[in-house]
């Protein structure tokens, strides 16, 4: 079976792909995928960003379609970025840029108040247009100066629950394992297999985990 992954972030691709491959689905981007179309990402919620993104890969594509949209929420400024995480900065901003403005946004927060989490939420559309969301959430807390450079994005300056070193540092191997991403895909995968008979792989992660069905648009 054929899934596409509704992005052209080649790290959210390489994190999706290797899980998804792993569960026996063939994988496509938007790059092959001719004639699939910029989406603009002007929803008020994850939700809604995640299912727009979906709903246009799958008018094209007429297959499996997976879109996802993240954010980091800060409790000391009041869950921002959240939905803006990846525009955070302005134009032209890059990563280290939106880290920079983070650290520099909260310089004088205690370790006790630093608290954050990363949110994803993931929809994915079948064959007949049925679409189900999926939402993942790693709880942490923002570092004072970026640490590590694995991952992309805010990862240098997240450190997980349970863990005393960022994500930046820990790896792609922690993270596919807790990371806010990775726990929407293992419920995606489970629901892939429940619908979907075939020789699947039993990854033990995605076991009793139950898909959070939203319905409604």
């Amino acid at each position: 079976m054929t899934i596409v992954i509704a992005t052209r972030n080649r790290s959210k691709v390489a994190e999706i792909r290797r899980q998804l491959e792993r569960a026996g689905w063939r994988v496509q981007t938007l790059d092959e995928i001719e004639g699939a179309p910029q989406v603009v990402e002007d929803g008020a919620t994850l939700e809604e960003n995640a299912r727009k993104k979906a709903r246009s890969a799958a008018a094209v594509a007429k297959t499996w379609t997976l879109a996802e949209d993240s954010g980091l929420e800060i409790d000391a400024l009041g869950g921002e970025p959240g939905i803006m995480s990846a525009r955070f900065g302005g134009p032209g901003a890059s990563d280290a840029d939106r880290v920079r403005k983070v650290l520099e946004s909260i310089v004088a927060v205690p370790d006790e108040c630093r608290t954050a989490r990363f949110r994803c939420v993931m929809c994915v559309i079948d064959t007949l247009g049925n679409e189900t969301v999926f939402e993942g959430v790693c709880p942490g807390r923002i570092s004072h100066h970026p640490r590590g450079s694995a991952g992309f994005g805010y990862d240098p300056i997240f450190t997980p629950d349970g863990y005393s070193r960022t994500f930046g540092e820990l790896g792609l191997g922690v993270k596919a394992k807790v990371s806010h991403r990775s726990r929407a895909l293992q419920q995606v995968i489970k629901y892939l297999r429940d619908r979907v008979p075939g020789p699947l792989f039993d990854l033990p992660a995605a076991r009793g985990v139950k898909p959070q069905r939203k319905c409604h648009t």
